[in-house]
């Protein structure tokens, strides 16, 4: 890498894993870096935040380098209206996804909620004629292999922040715990936003499979706030099946 993470304004994770708390929303955007391609996770809440994220990862990555892979958590206004600014990339989201970002009704909602948490409204007029459609669904489970014998694990475990939730795992080494990007099904710097999308009945089955998959050593990266550890994701797992009284 041509700079370090720290001089790009990122958080060193694990060694080729970083992130950036985005401003105003305090919203995570994710990068995994290997010898044959990159994968950036979430795209900012407009085309030009998501541009800016692409140029600090060239930055990362060098100039003969460039983002490969895009693994959108949900589908928020401020994590997928940057999307359009990774031209050329593969994109990965949760099966379903695509009937938020391509239904009249749901682009309008999209941009009436950006508009109303304070993105500006050509903005995200913008933005919504950009959206992007992942290429690929996942339903399950997705192994994606990053080249040179890297490996990236996408999972959709939702339904719970929304009902189109995706995290993405990357294995631990010798040197560094697993990390799990978790999307807002995990949030650090505040309680979980439960909007009109959300799926409060199914959330904290939705934690429970991210624990299953993280396992108890992992570093748990939140939507929005700082790192966490699987004690946390278990509070707050407790925390909203009390808020939503399920189990």
């Amino acid at each position: 890498m041509t700079v370090t993470w720290e001089e790009a304004g990122w958080e060193e994770l694990a060694p080729h894993v970083g992130r950036r708390r985005l401003p105003v929303w305090d919203c995570t955007a994710g990068l995994v870096v290997t010898d044959g391609s990159a994968l950036m996770i979430d795209a900012g809440s407009s085309l030009r935040e998501g541009a800016r994220l692409r140029a600090e990862a060239r930055g990362l990555l060098g100039d003969d380098r460039r983002v490969t892979h895009l693994a959108l958590t949900h589908p928020h206004f401020d994590h997928v209206f940057g999307a359009a600014s990774f031209a050329g990339v593969e994109v990965f989201g949760a099966v379903g996804v695509d009937m938020v970002l391509t239904g009249s009704r749901s682009r309008e909602e999209l941009r009436t909620d950006a508009v109303r948490h304070g993105l500006d409204a050509q903005e995200a007029a913008e933005a919504v004629d950009h959206l992007v459609r992942p290429q690929h669904h996942v339903s399950g489970e997705w192994t994606l292999d990053m080249g040179g014998g890297a490996q990236v694990l996408l999972a959709n475990v939702g339904p719970g922040h929304t009902a189109h939730d995706l995290v993405v795992l990357v294995p631990s080494s010798p040197s560094s715990p697993e990390v799990v990007f978790c999307g807002d099904l995990v949030e650090e710097s505040g309680e979980p936003q439960a909007g009109p999308d959300a799926v409060p009945a199914h959330w904290p089955e939705a934690l429970d499979r991210l624990l299953a998959l993280g396992g108890e050593d992992a570093v748990y990266v939140p939507g929005h706030g700082a790192v966490v550890d699987a004690a946390f994701v278990r509070a707050q797992r407790d925390a909203l099946a009390r808020r939503f009284g399920v189990s």
